[in-house]
């Protein structure tokens, strides 16, 4: 499903957190924000899932104003997994993964005969099918980030949602997750949007990059396009090293404060090689 964001703008007390952004991201495509803390990631992520609403501009999926969608319709287009997911209840694991299958319910929330194999296989798919009958409260919080994820997977959406999804989770895991979420052009899952700090694993599981700046996109292309040294260090007041990943040639970013002189004083037992420059 073809995700459109025109003009959205977010103003609270006189202060724009968003201003006047648009996105584009083809069916399939893995569209990755990335900014500094309080560049309005998170702001534009929750009017997409309708959780605030923008001051101005329009969210469309496929063409249609997501405003006008019923919730039950939205919901069985776009599912979210925002920062913020707290649960004072303790549910069991299946519990809280059969709660994506709410927006395919009847009226009455009878379960059908599709929500038990569409949560078993979101279970499955994280890794998770042996949480099934665990306290959800009394998980860590990697197991409870793969659980929100799973709980997504089932509302099986078209469109997927993702505030830094990685939270919590170790290195393996955070490479699992969004190998298991990530799409791409021609490829038959969700679309997917979603913030991420790590700008390694954005550059490696992002389709393209929307780099956001005090509430505004300054730079937006594939990867290679965008993360450049010079944009990098005009955000992130950072120097960066770009080289190659061996194994999958993808853009990798290697950093030293802008304080530190060029190349840096190599730590104690590095190697005497350099990165090549790309």
């Amino acid at each position: 499903m073809r995700l459109d964001i025109e003009g959205l703008t977010v103003e609270i007390a006189g202060t724009r957190l968003v201003d006047d952004v648009t996105l584009r991201a083809a069916p399939g495509v893995t569209a990755g924000l990335v900014g500094p803390n309080g560049s309005g990631k998170s702001s534009l992520l929750r009017c997409v899932y309708r959780a605030a609403r923008p001051s101005g501009g329009t969210v469309r999926l496929d063409g249609d104003d997501l405003r006008a969608l019923t919730p039950r319709e939205g919901a069985r287009r776009l599912a979210a997994l925002p920062q913020e997911t707290g649960h004072d209840f303790d549910f069991t694991v299946a519990e809280v993964v059969a709660m994506g299958r709410i927006p395919h319910q009847s009226a009455a929330g009878r379960p059908g005969e599709a929500d038990r194999p569409a949560c078993e296989a979101a279970l499955a798919r994280v890794g998770a099918a042996h949480l099934a009958h665990r306290g959800y409260l009394g998980l860590s919080g990697g197991e409870k980030q793969r659980v929100l994820i799973a709980r997504a997977l089932a509302q099986q959406p078209r469109v997927l949602v993702l505030d830094e999804p990685t939270n919590h989770l170790d290195i393996a895991q955070q490479l699992e997750v969004l190998s298991l979420v990530g799409g791409g052009p021609g490829r038959d899952g969700p679309t997917v949007l979603t913030a991420l700090h790590d700008l390694n694993l954005a550059a490696r599981h992002c389709d393209l990059l929307y780099v956001l700046d005090r509430g505004r996109v300054v730079a937006s292309g594939t990867p290679d396009e965008v993360l450049t040294p010079p944009l990098l260090a005009e955000v992130f007041k950072v120097r960066a090293h770009r080289v190659r990943h061996p194994a999958t040639g993808t853009v990798q970013l290697l950093f030293d404060r802008l304080a530190d002189p060029p190349g840096g004083t190599p730590h104690p037992g590095a190697g005497a090689g350099s990165p090549d420059p790309l």
